[in-house]
This record gives C-alpha cells, sequence and structure tokens, in this order.
C-alpha cells in the first residue's frame, strides 16, 4: 500500500502523520484500531490475521 493511501487511513483515524515512517504509521493505526501493532516485528511473525489489511506490506518487510 502506498504512503498516501496509509495517511489518509491514519487521517480518519484522528492520527497526525506528521513525519512518521511507514512502519511506524501503520502501527499507530494498528493501535488506534485496538489491534496489536505488530506490523514488521518479531511479533508479525507469528501473526495468523490472515485479513489484515497490512499483511502483504507487512511480510515483505520482514
Amino acid at each position: 500500500m502506498k504512503v498516501k493511501e496509509i495517511k489518509a487511513i491514519a487521517g480518519r483515524q484522528g492520527i497526525n502523520p506528521g513525519t512518521m515512517k511507514k512502519g511506524e504509521l501503520i502501527r499507530a493505526i494498528q493501535k488506534a484500531e485496538g489491534n496489536s501493532d505488530c506490523f514488521a516485528t518479531q511479533k508479525a511473525k507469528e501473526c495468523n490475521q490472515a485479513h489484515c489489511l497490512w499483511r502483504n506490506d507487512c511480510i515483505s518487510a520482514l
């Protein structure tokens, strides 16, 4: 997913993206949604959320 799209999602969640990098922004969105903020972290290696919006980007970032 492109950063522009991610920033739009963040805006809908009330998150100001400022100078956050892609991974930081996605983790902020995950946290705001009440989910584990695991994007591209060690926790993601054990993730079983097959329908996660960030899954493809997450796996490729590992």
